[in-house]
């Protein structure tokens, strides 16, 4: 796992080999990032990393120097690397929690400037994704949830739906939520 931009840009990251993840592909991340970079000042972007795994976008965030990132993910094994490699780099703006997201998600007060869910391909409830930040009331205004998933699945119903980019197999739907005038 390679960090493709900010102050750690070139450095590979070697998580276990032992954690239940798919990573976001280099060409994807680097694409995702040129849309974000002209949307996004990211020293004073709140981030929330759902399903985060390695912590791939994560430290992207961080290595671009992202004001606060909250990561979460299911698995024990990926929120201690997350937790220790954000250590290790001094990315003091990382928090990392271990929960169920759909369950947190339900719970979460406050908001962010970005969302970025990139949950397993196979989970079922995905589409609920969008519903639930919108609900919560999650996003900023002009914030942006990006939803990463396999590239015959169509989000393009959900609330909120701006487009979608494909790379491969993987997609990344975005969406962004107006607030009534």
């Amino acid at each position: 796992m390679r960090i493709i931009g900010g102050k750690l840009k070139g450095i590979r990251l070697q998580p276990p080999a032992n954690l239940p993840v798919r990573p976001t592909t280099d060409m994807a991340k680097e694409a995702l990032f040129n849309i974000l970079n002209n949307k996004f000042d990211f020293e004073t972007c709140t981030v929330l990393d759902l399903f985060c795994g390695t912590g791939s976008l994560t430290f992207e965030f961080a290595s671009r120097d992202a004001e606060s990132i909250l990561a979460i993910d299911m698995d024990y094994g990926c929120v201690n690397w997350v937790k220790n490699t954000a250590k290790k780099y001094e990315f003091s703006q990382v928090d990392v929690r271990k929960g169920d997201v759909f369950k947190l998600l339900k719970q979460m007060t406050g908001s962010y400037d970005l969302i970025f869910a990139d949950p397993p391909y196979n989970m079922p409830n995905i589409p609920q994704l969008p519903i639930l930040v919108k609900e919560q009331q999650l996003l900023k205004q002009d914030g942006l949830l990006v939803v990463e998933h396999q590239s015959n699945m169509k989000l393009n119903t959900q609330p909120g739906y701006l487009e979608t980019r494909k790379y491969g197999n993987s997609s990344f739907s975005f969406f962004e939520y107006v607030a009534a005038t």
